[in-house]
């Protein structure tokens, strides 16, 4: 384990507490930090070090990744980092941010003569388990390349999208084309249910037809599974969503489409339907 890096994760939700058992398999030097003791624990019990804040966390750590679940938290966690990151460290924030939110992050860390890099992902609990994350990545060349490794080993694909900004912007953009297709496709088979139509049928004949998506494709087979564990809570999809309303307002694109589907996952939230993540991974 010697030859491993000094490698830091704050937030071990379904995503972080995954990478940061990776991260101990694959032979580095682990710090965590999370408020919830279980989750930390269970990490801890694989052989990551605990500590008590994200400062301890960035004094330890040449490359700290952050999993956390709003843009305020992760400015407040940013700025903790900040009181205890070394010279040239780096904070990778894994989150789906608002691009506005890592660019004053990364400009706070570059006056410190530290590096921020917006690493927000696909793939969800499964991905991170299994080592299939796709990463889109916004920042500096160089600092890109340093977390690469770490990256390409953490998942399966990595695209450098640009400066700051550009990794949220493709993660909110990819977001809104999974929740719109996987509502429109919950809405068209409710109804071709409640016509009484073969769902398996209805199913092969949209494949075939050319009217697919990746619901249809892929995540449909799972419908009629009960008692899953949660692997994305919806709030998280309504706090995206927003996201993503707020920075077409920004550019001046009309969005009437997804600003349906957002309404949709406010209501859903609101009705009771969140369904936050478990406190601890199994």
């Amino acid at each position: 384990m010697s030859s491993g890096q000094r490698v830091g994760v704050i937030g071990l939700g379904n995503i972080g507490g995954a990478i940061a058992a990776n991260l101990v398999a694959d032979g580095h030097h682990v710090s965590v930090y999370d408020p919830d003791e279980l989750r930390t624990g269970a990490v801890v019990g694989l052989g990551a070090r605990a500590a008590h804040g994200p400062a301890e966390v960035a004094e330890r750590s040449e490359i700290t990744f952050a999993s956390l679940p709003t843009p305020p938290i992760v400015d407040e966690v940013a700025t903790a980092w900040l009181g205890g990151a070394a010279a040239d460290g780096v904070f990778v924030d894994l989150s789906t941010n608002a691009p506005a939110t890592v660019r004053a992050i990364g400009a706070r860390c570059a006056a410190a003569g530290r590096h921020f890099l917006e690493c927000p992902l696909t793939g969800g609990a499964p991905g991170a388990q299994g080592r299939m994350l796709v990463f889109m990545v916004g920042g500096e060349p160089a600092v890109v390349e340093r977390v690469k490794p770490l990256l390409d080993k953490l998942g399966r694909a990595t695209f450098h999208m640009g400066p700051l900004g550009h990794g949220n912007t493709a993660k909110l953009v990819n977001s809104l084309l999974a929740f719109t297709s996987t509502w429109i496709s919950l809405e068209t088979l409710a109804v071709a249910a409640k016509m009484g139509l073969d769902l398996r049928t209805m199913v092969d004949v949209v494949r075939t037809g050319g009217a697919t998506n990746f619901y249809i494709d892929r995540m449909v087979e799972l419908l009629n599974e009960r008692g899953r564990p949660t692997q994305f809570a919806l709030g998280l999809a309504a706090k995206d969503a927003g996201l993503f309303l707020d920075l077409a307002r920004e550019c001046g694109v009309p969005t009437p489409a997804a600003a349906q589907v957002a309404q949709a996952l406010v209501a859903a939230v609101g009705a009771g339907l969140e369904l936050r993540l478990p406190p601890a991974r199994s």
